[in-house]
Formats: structure tokens, C-alpha cells, sequence
């Protein structure tokens, strides 16, 4: 199952990157180095059956603290 990510390019809002990965491991590896960067807001993620990978459920298969 592939996996999609997509996500602002950290200068224009407007302008989405779009990234695609064969394993949910290099998927989420990738959301969490975007994400600790800090330089890159609304970050997507969608597995093969094209389910929306995000909120909650998201930071805690990063091990985000969720508060």
C-alpha cells in the first residue's frame, strides 16, 4: 500500500508538495522530520485507500504527546 503526503512548502502557502512513499514507516518518518522542523504547517497523510492519516491519531503513531 502506498502512502501520500502532501503538505505547504514552508515559504508559500499556497504552494503544496506532494510526496509519495511505498511503507507507512517512511511516510511517517517523513511527517515527523517536517513536522519537528517546525517550518511546515498542515501536514497530510493518506494511506492507499485514500484515509486521511491525521489528528490524534497521527501524533500518537509519531509518539506525539497529545494534549
Amino acid at each position: 500500500m502506498s502512502y501520500r503526503l502532501s503538505y505547504d512548502d514552508g515559504f508559500d502557502t499556497a504552494t503544496r508538495r506532494i510526496e509519495e512513499y511505498p511503507t507507512e514507516h517512511e511516510a511517517l518518518g517523513r511527517v515527523r522530520e517536517l513536522l519537528e522542523t517546525g517550518e511546515h504547517d498542515g501536514v497530510s497523510l493518506r494511506d492507499g485507500a485514500g484515509n486521511v492519516v491525521c489528528g490524534f491519531r497521527l501524533q500518537l503513531k509519531l509518539g506525539f504527546p497529545v494534549a
